[in-house]
C-alpha cells in the first residue's frame, strides 16, 4: 500500500571538504513484498532538482536509484563494494562505494536506515559519508 510520508536525508561527507546536508521533503511510502521502497523529488538544496529518488530497502540492502538531471544507481550492503555510473549534465563519472555499515529499522509506519560507506567520485579523494534516513508515513 502507498502512503504519503515525510522523508528526512541528513548526509555527512568526511574528506577534504566536510560537509552536511539535511533534506526534509514530502514523498511516498510504499510497503512490498520484497521490502520497501521510498520515492521524493529532489531539491535546489541538493543541487538534483528535477531528478526523482527510488530507495528500495529490503532486510540487508540499499538500492538507492536517481533519474532525471542527475542519473545513478547506488547499491549498499554491509561489507560490500560496488561500482556505478553517475550521470551529471557536466558528464558521466565512475562511482565506487564500499559499505562499512548498513543499520535497517523500518516497519509500515516508515522508520530508520543508517548507511556508513566510503565513496570515490573519478578520481578524486575518498569521501567518508554517513546517510541518515529518516520516513515518517501518514496514516
Amino acid at each position: 500500500m502507498k502512503k504519503k510520508a515525510l522523508i528526512s536525508i541528513v548526509s555527512n561527507q568526511f574528506g577534504e571538504d566536510n560537509s552536511e546536508i539535511e533534506v526534509v521533503t514530502p514523498g511516498e511510502f510504499t510497503v512490498c513484498d520484497d521490502g520497501f521502497k521510498a520515492v521524493y523529488q529532489e531539491t535546489e538544496i541538493s543541487g538534483m532538482e528535477g531528478t526523482v529518488t527510488r530507495l528500495l530497502i529490503n532486510d540487508n540492502s540499499v538500492s538507492l536509484e536517481r533519474e532525471g538531471t542527475t542519473t545513478s544507481k547506488m547499491y549498499f550492503e554491509k561489507d560490500k563494494s560496488d561500482v556505478s555510473l553517475y550521470d551529471t549534465p557536466y558528464g558521466t563519472l565512475e562511482l565506487k562505494i564500499k559499505t562499512n555499515e548498513l543499520e535497517i529499522d523500518l516497519n509500515e509506519n516508515g522508520g530508520n536506515v543508517f548507511i556508513d560507506y566510503k565513496m570515490i567520485i573519478g578520481d578524486q579523494s575518498v569521501q567518508n559519508t554517513k546517510l541518515k534516513i529518516n520516513i515518517k508515513s501518514e496514516n
